[in-house]
């Protein structure tokens, strides 16, 4: 089974896809040509199932980074006799730059070796096992390189050295002095089509040397958030824009599937689609550390992939296929043992198929963003908003599965109350551009109706907080987002207690923050979640703590990997990152939490001193509805 730490990882994309790289040199994820089609290396999820090393013979002491304002890493391997860098990239379109960094991708992945001093041996390993390992494919010597055919793929590998092959893998060793370069490109196609022309040594340094202009360029014209963290905020950027497919605008969640929420547990689920639940907090990301064009495609996406739903009266799908598609039905593929005997590897994600109200919410939240391409928006996507609003109120006092996706009885989650305020609370701001004045005064009814059950049966007044259900006991690190989303003011009493109970009760000795610690219908327990932690960071700055905000954001920080990439969770007890890699949601919590204490600190005004929850009445959310 695989079981290098999640952290050892650098991700490379050409905005369709991503490859996952050790930073001993192997390959060990990568799906071509998109990034939910079955992997061609997968490693990571099982020893058998294909990888493509490069890497010096002898033992070496290794450090790296990326290339400033890029996705390209650079690897340096000192060794007894010699120092040697490897540079990998996924290949962008020729000399595309700007908004169009993600156009012509030609779907190739490129890795050049140089030695820097003294002499090192290289070792190149070459063994490709197309879907999810299944695949044994036949390798062909060409000149140049080889061809690997099996399946539905071909791949083809430009290799400026001879190589030996055997039971489908390909091997060189490479003596390499000071000043040498030897360069290396994986071309991926489908197995129908002819194989593609191999890359030359100029045509490989020159595509690496434009990919990295190319994220450069895209990184001057689109990054410049100047506050607090700005390394890590610009690259969280660059991650954000690294797991977007070009063509349709959406976002994944994470580049993998089946990176375990518990070491050795069930919790494995395929992140490599776009969630709804995303856009609003992705969305207010890409404003601070990318720019509005890539914020308005994202939204144009789900849009558009949503948009016959509501008409018909269905309820509104949480989650989409890269391309737009809404079949994302689950599948085990039991062949594979999984990351750490985290078993079963899944692919697909039965989630589609539940009801999360909270999606209403976010997609309007996520709508009001964008005042200048709403301007333009055409009736059809008009109609459209409308009707989302008009759902939200006709379902918001039903239950569903919540945020969480818990996959145990439905219940009336808090997080979905709020976010169906918040669906009331967008369209009332956005009625005229929706040209739907005439249906203000019931969106307002019911935000009004919603804030009094949020207030009343929301609030336990035993646990002394908002908890994660009505009428539950339990707390959730969810019930952060009431601030943030602009419920209430971040320094309102039961605000503050809700934090402070979350910050003593669901917080591990290291200040990292869990979801929940109610049973949520699945065995096994999961580590402290990052999004959650830089909730708490955001909550705690809107409510004018910045020195505490900024002490939970730290340590939140902390657990970045040389590279500076977050998964989803931390193993507790340990340092490991835990779950799908690299992960969108820990990144937009990054970004959204940085600037919410940059600006926290910007403002002059002294922290209020509030009343205590029981002095603070169910009549003041009748105040925050009405002005905001």
């Amino acid at each position: 089974m695989s079981d290098k730490p999640i952290g050892d990882y650098a991700m490379l994309s050409d905005s369709r896809s991503a490859a996952l790289v050790s930073i001993d040199g192997s390959v060990d994820w990568l799906c071509f040509p998109r990034f939910d089609s079955p992997a061609v290396f997968s490693r990571l999820l099982g020893e058998q199932a294909g990888f493509w090393s490069v890497r010096p013979v002898a033992e070496a002491r290794t450090s790296r980074r990326y290339v400033p304002r890029t996705l390209v890493s650079e690897t340096t391997h000192h060794t007894g006799d010699g120092v040697v860098t490897v540079k990998d990239a996924m290949a962008l379109g020729a000399r595309t730059r700007g908004h169009e960094l993600g156009a012509r991708a030609p779907g190739v992945l490129l890795r050049e070796v140089t030695c820097t001093q003294g002499n090192v041996d290289v070792e190149m390993v070459f063994a490709p096992r197309p879907e999810y390992g299944l695949v044994h494919p036949l390798l062909r010597e060409v000149p140049g390189g080889v061809l690997a055919r099996g399946g539905a793929d071909l791949l083809a590998l430009s290799s400026p050295v001879p190589l030996s092959m055997e039971d489908g893998t390909a091997r060189a060793r490479v003596a390499l002095s000071d000043g040498d370069t030897v360069g290396f490109a994986l071309h991926h196609q489908s197995s129908w089509q002819d194989a593609p022309d191999l890359w030359s040594q100029a045509d490989i340094a020159q595509r690496l040397a434009d990919t990295r202009q190319g994220w450069e360029t895209w990184s001057q014209l689109h990054q410049s958030y100047e506050g607090p963290w700005r390394e890590l905020v610009d690259l969280s950027g660059r991650v954000l824009q690294g797991l977007t497919y070009f063509p349709t605008g959406a976002i994944v969640a994470a580049a993998t599937t089946s990176l375990p929420e518990s070491v050795g547990g069930t919790r494995n689920w395929d992140y490599r689609y776009t969630w709804v639940r995303d856009a609003s907090m992705t969305l207010q990301a890409l404003w601070v550390a990318a720019c509005p064009h890539e914020a308005s495609t994202f939204f144009q996406f789900l849009a558009g992939a949503a948009a016959s739903q509501v008409e018909r009266d269905m309820e509104l799908q949480i989650m989409f296929g890269i391309g737009g598609e809404r079949d994302l039905s689950e599948r085990q593929l039991p062949h594979l043992p999984g990351w750490r005997g985290s078993a079963p590897v899944r692919v697909g994600n039965g989630a589609w198929q539940q009801r999360q109200l909270d999606v209403y919410g976010e997609l309007l939240d996520a709508a009001a963003r964008l005042p200048e391409v709403l301007e333009n928006l055409d009736s059809d996507t008009r109609r459209f908003l409308a009707g989302v609003a008009d759902a939200a109120a006709a379902r918001w006092h039903e239950t569903d599965q919540g945020i969480w996706e818990v996959r145990g009885d439905p219940q009336h989650f808090l997080y979905s109350k709020l976010m169906c305020w918040v669906a009331m609370d967008r369209a009332i701001a956005l009625a005229d551009t929706l040209q739907a004045s005439d249906r203000v005064e019931r969106w307002r009814q019911v935000r009004e109706q919603i804030a009094e059950a949020i207030h009343s049966d929301g609030w336990n007044e035993q646990v002394g907080a908002f908890t994660q259900a009505f009428g539950s006991d339990d707390l959730d690190a969810s019930a952060l987002m009431l601030s943030i989303v602009g419920f209430l003011p971040g320094h309102h009493p039961r605000m503050l207690a809700t934090i402070d109970a979350i910050d003593q009760q669901l917080t591990d000795e290291r200040g990292l923050v869990y979801r929940y610690r109610s049973h949520d219908g699945l065995p096994g327990e999961e580590g402290t979640f990052l999004l959650c932690t830089f909730w708490l960071a955001h909550a705690l700055a809107l409510a004018g703590r910045t020195t505490r905000a900024r002490t939970v954001f730290e340590r939140a920080v902390s657990f970045v990997n040389d590279l500076g990439l977050l998964a989803e969770e931390v193993i507790p007890d340990s340092d490991e990152l835990l779950g799908n890699y690299p992960q969108a949601f820990s990144h937009i919590g990054l970004v959204n939490a940085a600037w919410a204490i940059s600006e926290a600190e910007d403002e002059s005004t002294p922290e209020p001193q509030p009343l205590s929850p029981q002095q603070a009445v169910p009549s003041d959310a009748h105040v925050v509805a009405e002005g905001s």
